[in-house]
């Protein structure tokens, strides 16, 4: 994808929404593997006092107890990689208690050294190849990874917001200014809250309104046009992948529920009409959400639905199709980040052998194949079959130390 002006794959300077080119659906599972991360070093991290790793093999499998860290390392090439973590949104609860700082450093195939601090006080630092970055999604770029936790396998059954939250993290992988823009809005969101809450005179309340109002349409329109964008990319993909997992059974659908309602021909228009009927949508609803205290239109209210054979995963699917489903959108994710940035994601894998059972940990295994680099965290060696283990390096935590098995 082309270069639009801001350093960033499919975005304009300001944040606009260009036209995207195409991705068409190849499984990434059948490349060859790179290692892409060869050395990661964490300083006073969660329970980690020190650790310093070099990377040796494409697959890493960390095994340990319960408690003992193992999460925590994979969670620290997450955040050097998306400057987010799926498990935790407070910087203090990640940096080691009775420490100020917490500091993440990493080596990549190409040389690049990226840095992150994380501060008790004074927020966060960036530095690649030791010069401060003045914005931190610009460590964002010589890594990306994709995630799978157990958490995930709740994406069917959890909320709505679960799964805006799964979209959110692959549009901040495909395009890093996107996390400004949900940060945009959400503060908008908090004000407009408090806003419509507060006794203010009418007349007041409604200019102030208006002026929030204009700055709700912007953001949210690209917000909910990335968002479409991403599943329309995600769901033959996925496709792909389901009919590959679940023998082909189901066929898949991905169905993008926007907060903002619009007409099924509208939803491929440009930028303004989204924006013109959000703001519409904003001044329709204005009366009752002064009543409710509480905003009833935009990305907050995204639902993402899932669909096998036409009908419901959450409603209607078992146990079984809902975790093969999470496995394919997972893949998915993988292929469609890998496809766009032009580079194979880190793959990580938290826990989630223990949750699935043997016929689906032997599939995903498979699907990995040799398309990306794997950090692997379980409880035991014996989750892994004879040529993952063989071909892995394997290391032991405990107590936020690494052994080697």
């Amino acid at each position: 994808m082309p270069n639009t002006g801001s350093g960033v794959p499919g975005t304009t300077a300001d944040g606009s929404d260009p036209t995207p080119a195409p991705v068409g659906p190849t499984l990434a599972a059948d490349r060859p593997r790179p290692i892409r991360l060869h050395r990661l070093e964490l300083l006073h991290f969660r329970n980690i006092a020190g650790l310093e790793l070099e990377l040796q093999a494409p697959r890493l499998l960390v095994i340990g107890a319960n408690g003992e860290g193992k999460s925590n390392l994979l969670e620290a090439v997450e955040l050097l990689t998306s400057l987010r973590s799926h498990r935790c949104s407070s910087d203090p609860d990640l940096i080691r208690q009775g420490e100020p700082t917490s500091r993440l450093r990493a080596r990549t195939s190409e040389g690049d050294q990226l840095e992150l601090e994380l501060r008790r006080r004074g927020g966060r630092r960036a530095l690649r190849n030791g010069r401060s970055l003045e914005r931190l999604i610009d460590l964002i770029g010589p890594l990306r990874c994709v995630g799978f936790s157990a958490l995930d396998l709740e994406l069917v059954r959890g909320e709505p917001a679960q799964r805006r939250q799964w979209l959110d993290r692959v549009v901040l992988q495909l395009e890093p200014i996107y996390g400004a823009l949900l940060s945009r809005y959400g503060r908008l969101l908090r004000q407009r809250s408090q806003l419509l809450r507060r006794g203010l005179a009418p007349v007041e309340r409604s200019a102030l309104l208006d002026a929030f109002d204009q700055q709700m349409a912007l953001v949210g329109t690209r917000l909910h046009r990335r968002r479409r964008r991403a599943l329309e990319r995600l769901e033959p993909l996925a496709q792909l992948w389901q009919e590959r997992l679940g023998g082909g059974k189901e066929v898949l659908e991905l169905a993008y529920r926007s907060g903002t309602k619009l007409e099924a021909e509208a939803t491929a228009a440009g930028e303004e009409v989204w924006r013109a009927a959000l703001l519409d949508q904003l001044l329709l609803q204005r009366s009752e959400e002064e009543r409710l205290g509480q905003c009833l239109v935009g990305p907050h209210r995204d639902e993402i639905e899932l669909l096998l054979g036409g009908a419901s995963a959450r409603r209607y699917g078992s146990a079984g199709q809902q975790r093969t489903l999470v496995l394919a959108l997972k893949l998915a994710e993988l292929d469609v980040v890998h496809a766009v940035v032009g580079e194979p994601p880190l793959l990580l894998l938290d826990d989630v052998f223990a949750e699935l059972d043997p016929r689906r940990q032997n599939l995903l295994l498979e699907a990995v194949g040799n398309g990306h680099q794997c950090l692997v965290s379980a409880t035991h060696l014996e989750c892994f079959n004879g040529s993952w283990r063989s071909d892995a390096q394997v290391v032991r935590m405990r107590q936020g130390s690494l052994q080697n098995a």
